[in-house]
């Protein structure tokens, strides 16, 4: 089996048909680095390679799925005023985030179905990275959300909701980044199903042993099958344009807000977390705390 730094790949169930990728970054609520989805990538086309693979199963360690992309400044991270006034580039600044969305694109195409495994929170890059999968199953106290929309951006690829739960509760979820728990998600049509946290495992592993009775090759095309008419209602361009939209919003009143908060946190040592509080504090969830809308 490959050795990655960042996640756990192995192969379970039945004949090992099933290949089981586990976001390992546990200390930080399994946020995206850069490093962890190269490595993503790697786990997913090492999967995907397999011929005994029939079904890939993605899932998070500790206390969550992912809490969306890592945020920390860092040599891949400043943000504008801790760059000594230079000048943003916002073509710099989109063909990172076309990057970003190629990969989850992929992951929509990738040539083996795929099942999100999802327990704690799938929110921002999270949820966009979840909404990928094909079927996605979870714990019934699981969150989704896209906060991310309140300063830091639109959703890339708008987390494909639009194809998924149609138009009004797209606007309700986007213009407020409120969340919902997975049982709201099944209701809608978000997520195939939420089930009680302790089982969550073994109803994953079911549902992918019973789609890998067949063979990987064959599940292929049944799968290209069906992605064909999202091709055909326009998936790619809108994600693509909604990267565009992406790379706007960094110019927004908005986005210059959250910009200017985030590097005053950081002079005066509050750090993210007050960023994100300050962020979240109007709406009274996330690193807020206090009551959620459902």
């Amino acid at each position: 089996m490959p050795e990655f730094e960042n996640l756990t790949y192995e192969k379970i169930g039945a004949n090992e048909r099933v290949a089981r990728i586990t976001l390992n970054r546990p200390e930080k609520m399994n946020s995206l680095s850069f490093e962890l989805l190269q490595e993503f990538r790697r786990a997913l086309e090492e999967a995907e390679d397999d011929p005994g693979v029939s079904v890939i199963v993605v899932r998070g360690a500790g206390r969550t799925f992912s809490a969306g992309y890592d945020l920390t400044p860092g040599p891949r991270r400043q943000y504008p005023a801790m760059q000594n006034n230079q000048r943003r580039s916002v073509s710099t600044i989109r063909t990172n985030m076309v990057r970003v969305s190629d990969f989850q694109l992929y992951l929509f195409n990738i040539a083996k179905p795929t099942i999100a495994q999802v327990h704690g929170y799938a929110i921002a890059g999270g949820l966009e990275f979840a909404m990928m999968h094909d079927i996605v199953i979870a714990a019934e106290d699981a969150r989704f959300g896209h906060p991310g929309v309140r300063g830091l951006g639109t959703s890339r690829t708008c987390a494909i909701l639009p194809l998924v739960i149609g138009m009004r509760k797209t606007y309700e979820l986007m213009y407020t980044g409120d969340s919902i728990d997975a049982r709201e998600a099944a209701r809608i049509g978000l997520i195939n199903a939420a089930v009680p946290a302790d089982e969550l495992e073994a109803t994953t592993l079911r549902w992918a042993e019973r789609i890998g009775i067949q063979t990987g090759d064959s599940l292929a095309v049944i799968k290209r099958s069906i992605n064909c008419f999202y091709e055909a209602m326009g998936i790619a361009n809108a994600v693509h344009t909604a990267t565009d939209t992406d790379a706007m919003y960094q110019f927004t009143g908005q986005g210059y807000l959250w910009q200017e908060k985030v590097a005053d946190s950081m002079k005066s040592g509050g750090g993210l977390k007050e960023a994100l509080a300050w962020r979240d504090g109007p709406y009274g969830d996330y690193r807020a705390g206090g009551s959620r809308r459902e």
